[in-house]
C-alpha cells in the first residue's frame, strides 16, 4: 500500500500524515440525537465503540447519513470534537464539510483540523444549480485552502450535480485524495476507476454497499456503507470476501445485503426510509435513541414493529 506524506504549511499546521489510499469498510455514522439541539452523548460513545470494535476502517461523519445539513453549526461541532475523542485515533475520522455557504465548509474544516479530524469530505453545494465549469472553481477555491485531506463526494441524488470525470481529475490535481461515488451508477464509477487506475494513492470508495464487490474487483478501495452503522462486521466480512475473490462467500453475503435493501431500509416508501430505519435499529440494539432532526420523524407503532421484527429475523444470520 502506497504511503503518501501530505504536508500542509498553512497556518503553520504540522505536517499530517495519511496512509493512501484509503481502504475498506467507512461507515457514514448517523448522528444520535436526544432532540433536535442535543446529541446523544452516551448513544454516541456506545456507536464509536461498536463500530470500531466491528472492524471498521474509519468514520465518516456529518455526511447525508448523519442529516448533517439539518444540525446547527454548534452542534456539528460537538459530535466532531466527541467523535474525535472517543475515537483517539485508533481509526481515522473525516468529517462532512458540505455546505452551502463556502465560508461555513471552511469553518468546519478548520474546526475539524483543531479537535483532531484526519480528513474532510465535500460533495457540491446543494441549493443553487450550478455547471460542472461553476465546480470546478469552487474546487479551486476550496481545495487548496482545506486544511486537511479532502475526499470529493459525488451525490447527484441530493446535490442536482453528477460530478464528469473529468472534473474529478482536476479535484485531484488540485489536491483531492479520492472520491466518494453515490451515484449508484456502476458505469460511472467503472469508469472512474479506470481514469485513476494510474494514480494507486486516488482512492474509489463507492457509496452503493450492493456495489461492494464489484469496485473491489475492478480495482476501487472500499465502501461508506451506510449499513455498516448497524451490522459492521458483516460490511468488513463483504469487504474482505471481495478482497480474497471469494466468489462463494461473495454470494452468500450479497443476498443478505439485498435482504437488507428489501426489509430494513424499506419499512415505508418515505425517501427518509433509510436513515430512519438504521436509527430505529441502533434504537432496538440499545445503542442509540433514534430522534431524527427535523424534519424528518421517527419510526413509531407499526413501523418500529416490523424494525424489532427484522432485527430479530437478522439476528441468527449476520
Amino acid at each position: 500500500m502506497t504511503i503518501k506524506k501530505l504536508t500542509l504549511l498553512k497556518h503553520n499546521l504540522s505536517d499530517i500524515i495519511m496512509e493512501l489510499p484509503l481502504r475498506g469498510i467507512i461507515p457514514p455514522v448517523i448522528t444520535p440525537l436526544l432532540d433536535n439541539n442535543t446529541l446523544d452523548v452516551k448513544g454516541l460513545e456506545n456507536l464509536v465503540e461498536y463500530l470500531v470494535s466491528g472492524g471498521v476502517h474509519g468514520l465518516f461523519i456529518l455526511g447525508t447519513t448523519g442529516e448533517a445539513p439539518s444540525l446547527s453549526y454548534e452542534l456539528r461541532k460537538e459530535f466532531i470534537k466527541r467523535t474525535c475523542e472517543l475515537t483517539n485515533h485508533r481509526i481515522p475520522v473525516m468529517v462532512g464539510i458540505t455546505d452551502t455557504s463556502f465560508e461555513g465548509s471552511l469553518e468546519i474544516a478548520e474546526y475539524s483540523k483543531q479537535v483532531g479530524a484526519d480528513a474532510v469530505v465535500v460533495a457540491p453545494p446543494y441549493y443553487m444549480p450550478i455547471s460542472q465549469a461553476e465546480l470546478v472553481f469552487y474546487l479551486k477555491n476550496l481545495i487548496p485552502r482545506s486544511p486537511l485531506p479532502l475526499l470529493l463526494y459525488n451525490m447527484p441524488s441530493h446535490t442536482k450535480m453528477h460530478m464528469k470525470i473529468e472534473t474529478v481529475k482536476i479535484g485531484q490535481q488540485l489536491g483531492a485524495i479520492g472520491i466518494k461515488d453515490s451515484s449508484g451508477d456502476l458505469f460511472y464509477q467503472t469508469n472512474l476507476i479506470d481514469a485513476f487506475k494510474d494514480i494507486p494513492e486516488f482512492s474509489i470508495i463507492t457509496g452503493t454497499e450492493l456495489f461492494i464487490p464489484e469496485t473491489i474487483l475492478q480495482g476501487g478501495h472500499g465502501a461508506i456503507a451506510g449499513g455498516a452503522n448497524i451490522y459492521p462486521r458483516f460490511f468488513v466480512d463483504f469487504y474482505e470476501a471481495s478482497l480474497a475473490r471469494d466468489f462463494e462467500n461473495i454470494d452468500v453475503l450479497r443476498k443478505i445485503n439485498i435482504r437488507l435493501y428489501d426489509t430494513i431500509y424499506s419499512v415505508t416508501n418515505n425517501s427518509s426510509k433509510y436513515i430512519r430505519g438504521l436509527k430505529c435499529v441502533l434504537s432496538t440494539m440499545g445503542i442509540c435513541n433514534d430522534y431524527a432532526a427535523l424534519p424528518l420523524t421517527k419510526y413509531e407503532g407499526e413501523e418500529r414493529r416490523k424494525i424489532e421484527q427484522y432485527v430479530a429475523e437478522f439476528k441468527g444470520v449476520i
